[in-house]
This record gives C-alpha cells, sequence and structure tokens, in this order.
C-alpha cells in the first residue's frame, strides 16, 4: 500500500474535530484526567451518560504514574482494591489490607476501560473558565489549548456546555477556585471559598475524600484530591484507594443530579 503524508493528515484531524465537536455538549464533563477523574468518567459512561474529560498536561494520570517519591507503585486498601479488580488491574497483598498494584498498569487500564465504556479523554487542554447561567449554576466550561498559555499567546477560547461538571484537578481544586475568583465566596464550605489541604495524614485523608466528595456549588462536584482541597482535609501520599472511591462516588452523585433534571 502506497501511504500518503495528506490522508494521514486529513483522518487525524476529520476524527479529532468529530470527537471534539460531539463533546461540546455533554451531560458531565470532568476536568482532570487523573485516577479519580477517569475513575468518574468511566462509571458515568457506564450509567449511561455522555461524558468528557479534559486534562492539561500531554500525559493522563495526575500522581498515580509517579508511584511513591517516582518508585512506581502504589497503595490500595481493600475497598479501593475492589475497583481495582473490576477494572481487571493485578495487584499483590502486602499485608492484611494493604494491597500494592503497578501504578503504571493501574493507570493506563483505568484509562483503556473509560474510554471503551464510552466516555470522551482530551489532553493537552486547559480549561480557564466556567459558564455560570440560568439559576445561579455551573452549565459547561471555557478552554483553551493548553500550549496558549504557555507560549504567552493572546487566544480566545471556546466553550462547552455540561449540565453537570466534576473538578478533578487535583491539589490544586482548579474549577473550584475558578468559581471563588469569578463569583466570591459561594462554595458549600465554612468560608465559601476554598480552605486547602492540610498536612499528609492518610488514614484521616482517605476517610475524609469519601465524605468530601459532592456538590459544591450549584452543577459542580468535588472529586479527588480537589475535594480534600476545598473542604480542608489532609493530603494521603501514594495510597490511592480513596481516589478511586471518590471517583466512584463523584459519578453517582452526577448521575443522581442528571435524574432530577
Amino acid at each position: 500500500m502506497k501511504i500518503d503524508d495528506i490522508t494521514i493528515s486529513k483522518a487525524i484531524t476529520e476524527s479529532f474535530v468529530k470527537d471534539f465537536l460531539e463533546a461540546m455538549e455533554v451531560d458531565v464533563a470532568v476536568a482532570g484526567a487523573g485516577p479519580a477523574g477517569m475513575t468518574a468518567a468511566y462509571y458515568l459512561a457506564k450509567g449511561g451518560a455522555k461524558v468528557a474529560v479534559f486534562e492539561r498536561q500531554l500525559r493522563v494520570g495526575g500522581g498515580m504514574p509517579g508511584g511513591g517519591m517516582i518508585f512506581n507503585r502504589i497503595v490500595v486498601q481493600e475497598e479501593g482494591k475492589g475497583i481495582l479488580d473490576e477494572f481487571n488491574v493485578r495487584t499483590r497483598e502486602y499485608q492484611e489490607g494493604y494491597y500494592i498494584p503497578d501504578s503504571l498498569e493501574a493507570i493506563s487500564t483505568i484509562c483503556s476501560k473509560a474510554i471503551k465504556t464510552g466516555a470522551r479523554i482530551f489532553n493537552l487542554i486547559s480549561v480557564e473558565d466556567v459558564l455560570i447561567r440560568e439559576e445561579d449554576k455551573i452549565t459547561g466550561l471555557v478552554l483553551n489549548w493548553s500550549a496558549v498559555p504557555l507560549a504567552g499567546l493572546h487566544v480566545d477560547p471556546l466553550a462547552i456546555r455540561a449540565k453537570v461538571v466534576i473538578d478533578a484537578t487535583g491539589h490544586g481544586s482548579e474549577i473550584c477556585h475558578i468559581v471563588v475568583n469569578k463569583i466570591g465566596s459561594k462554595l458549600r464550605t465554612k468560608t465559601g471559598k476554598v480552605i486547602g489541604e492540610k498536612p499528609m495524614w492518610a488514614e484521616v485523608g482517605e476517610k475524609e475524600i469519601i465524605e468530601n466528595t459532592k456538590e459544591v456549588y450549584p452543577g459542580l462536584i468535588a472529586a479527588g484530591m480537589a475535594a480534600n482541597a476545598v473542604f480542608g482535609s489532609p493530603r494521603m501520599g501514594a495510597i490511592f484507594g480513596g481516589m478511586l472511591l471518590s471517583g466512584k462516588i463523584g459519578a453517582k452523585v452526577a448521575l443522581d443530579i442528571l435524574s432530577r433534571r
């Protein structure tokens, strides 16, 4: 077969633009393709929702690929292992209640499962603003190529419509910060603002991330480390069971919101 360079370029452009146009009106938009964001996307797609994930980095995975201090192993507890079992990610028991998966196998499998279940994942796209419309609720995201701010270019963004948004941007809790910066202290926290995460304490952080995964502003859910940052709970380090469970719970919260509309 003769290979034509222009045909290759057309195939890439046409297929990407088709997917991107489909992602401009979704049930749920997820900001951040880390373990919580992609787990949420998997369960949302499995639940029948139209979902798109936007990740600013070249690679997906958040902090999971780096494991602990660049040792590409992570730990999950029994509850988190149940989700990895569903994804068919291999684990071995280190001691009772502590399970070790390969972090690269875990994140690549989660990503693959989410896409194959129906989620669309777009890398190298940053969220720079939100849409707030009727009834003072989040109705979409404002996007730009990640290279634009890195290059210091003045390029206007594009917008997408979403019935629900999940902030899974990790420690930065970037979408929640955008809301506070644009419309003031209106989050459902003690201060109305992002409280900020506390020092590492895995036992407490893993418990509180479950409680903190909820709607923090109409149409906006915090999940993963963003949830603990918003509500002022500790970080957890290289144990990821809570992150996976938070993603699953975030999907359930989103589906519940969708069912009421």
